[in-house]
């Protein structure tokens, strides 16, 4: 049984796959609308998400799945007390496979290492988000054609960013990738992400301030947020708030239901109709 909880638990083929077949089901939805028949997938956010948790429900029931799952930690048991590891055992009893988001780093980790299902990190904190990275990999993909020897400038929160950690974290391992980070000093890419990632990778960084100097340099502008619910103090918050007002963000969402439609049937090794391969 497999796990997703950071994007490097799959190896770089792995994920190639899992691009693969999201591409194969966006360009034909209608082949694999009951290849989950039968199937459930919990999504258990402990934390506000409409985007990500909709997506969730949104690729199971396109699979021909079926979803169940709470939107907040005040609708479960962890306001009685009930663990994570707790909840992820009583869960895997309902469902097949689970989606997990959790403010505390760690905490999809805890829960796959108790539930007798596949657990997909949803988002823990200011760690992972594996299953954005996938989507930001493919829709780079769909646009530039390759993931390799790119020029990439992640722009606004890098501190708390776990977007940007874990799409650094993929993208080094594909060959001759250079990164521009541009923050305020306040919102500054982790020293973690820099000695244990791009250092021991050997990959081309530099840390500026500037996105109008930065940008001719770019193939990729990643924009961020500035995330009030990591901030601690009310008015650090709404000094860096306001980014550029010319950034321009992916549009990705259709991607993302391709992406953790993929996912699903890779982690719950249901068979592409189209090849009759599983991917994992």
């Amino acid at each position: 049984m497999r796990h997703l909880i950071d994007p490097l638990n799959f190896t770089l083929e792995e994920t190639t796959k899992v691009l693969d077949l999201a591409d194969r089901i966006a360009e034909s939805p209608e082949v694999y609308s009951h290849v989950a028949d039968g199937k459930k997938i919990a999504t258990l956010f402990y934390e506000p998400s409409t985007r990500t948790r909709l997506s969730f429900e949104s690729a199971m029931l396109s699979l021909g799945g079926k979803s169940l799952g709470f939107a907040g930690a005040e609708q479960s048991s962890a306001t009685k007390g009930e663990t994570v590891a707790d909840t992820a055992r009583v869960v895997s009893c309902y469902a097949d496979i689970i989606a997990m988001r959790h403010p505390k780093e760690g905490a999809p980790l805890r829960a796959s290492m108790y539930a007798t299902v596949p657990v997909i990190n949803a988002g823990d904190g200011g760690h992972n988000h594996p299953t954005q990275t996938l989507i930001d990999l493919m829709t780079i993909r769909q646009r530039k054609g390759h993931l390799d020897h790119l020029t990439v400038g992640f722009c606004g929160d890098l501190k708390f960013g776990r977007t940007v950690h874990s799409l650094v974290n993929s993208l080094v391992r594909h060959p001759e990738n250079e990164f521009y980070f541009i923050s305020p000093e306040e919102l500054k890419i982790p020293d973690y992400v820099i000695e244990e990632t791009l250092k021991p990778n050997h990959s081309f960084y530099k840390e500026v301030t500037s996105l109008e100097e930065t940008l001719p340099k770019l193939d990729i502008l990643y924009m961020t947020r500035v995330q009030k619910e990591r901030f601690f103090n009310e008015e650090d918050y709404v000094r860096l708030k306001e980014q550029d007002p010319r950034a321009a963000y992916f549009d990705q969402v259709q991607n993302g239901k391709y992406i953790r439609m993929a996912l699903i049937m890779a982690l719950l090794e249901i068979p592409d109709p189209l090849t009759g391969r599983t991917v994992l």
